[in-house]
């Protein structure tokens, strides 16, 4: 045969199993920023359309809660709204990583910002856990009783939205991971 020719069982040197697992990690890495960005979009929307009005309010009386009487609750909105708007902007660079998978500038550029945006979403969630726990148990200490018995529904839906943050805290470990990874196959 021809030097030209492939035998049976040569690969040739365009497919390489390096570029294909390459290729995988980056549709990974899309399909986490999707269900982060879900995640975090939902967490975000739950506190902030939570309040709640005691039924034996008055006419110049009235019982509230509301998400933004408590600044703890109101920074984990924005930053979970601003962790939603990264994301969503850091999909044009994961479809970049899927057709172009040597990339390895903005892969440490997005481990970067994934680490910031980490940080951020980790520590409006923490400080949403800390209310939601008071709101649940009070504090016979600084003398703050627990406001769970009288506004259920309240209660029910800021604890809900911290699981939606709390996932994307564990996504942003795995997409973080999956980045180190396909900068390290490179």
């Amino acid at each position: 045969m021809k030097g030209g020719s492939i035998e049976v069982g040569e690969v040739s040197k365009d497919a390489s199993p390096r570029k294909g697992v390459a290729r995988g990690l980056s549709i990974m890495d899309f399909i986490l920023r999707i269900i982060a960005a879900v995640a975090t979009l939902g967490s975000a929307l739950a506190m902030g359309t939570t309040n709640e009005t005691l039924p034996f309010a008055t006419q110049f009386i009235k019982f509230r809660a509301e998400f933004d009487d408590l600044p703890s609750l109101v920074f984990f909105v924005m930053a979970n709204a601003v962790v939603c708007g990264y994301l969503v902007l850091s999909l044009m660079i994961s479809v970049f990583h899927i057709l172009r998978s040597t990339a390895v500038k903005s892969r440490i550029l997005l481990v970067a910002l994934d680490t910031v945006m980490l940080s951020l979403v980790t520590a409006s969630a923490s400080a949403a856990t800390s209310i939601v726990y008071i709101a649940h148990n009070g504090n016979t200490g600084a003398n703050w009783f627990a406001i769970c018995q009288q506004y259920n529904n309240f209660c029910e839906r800021i604890s809900g939205s911290l699981i939606g943050s709390y996932i994307a805290v564990a996504l942003f470990i795995i997409l973080i991971m999956l980045s180190l990874v396909a900068i390290s196959r490179n």
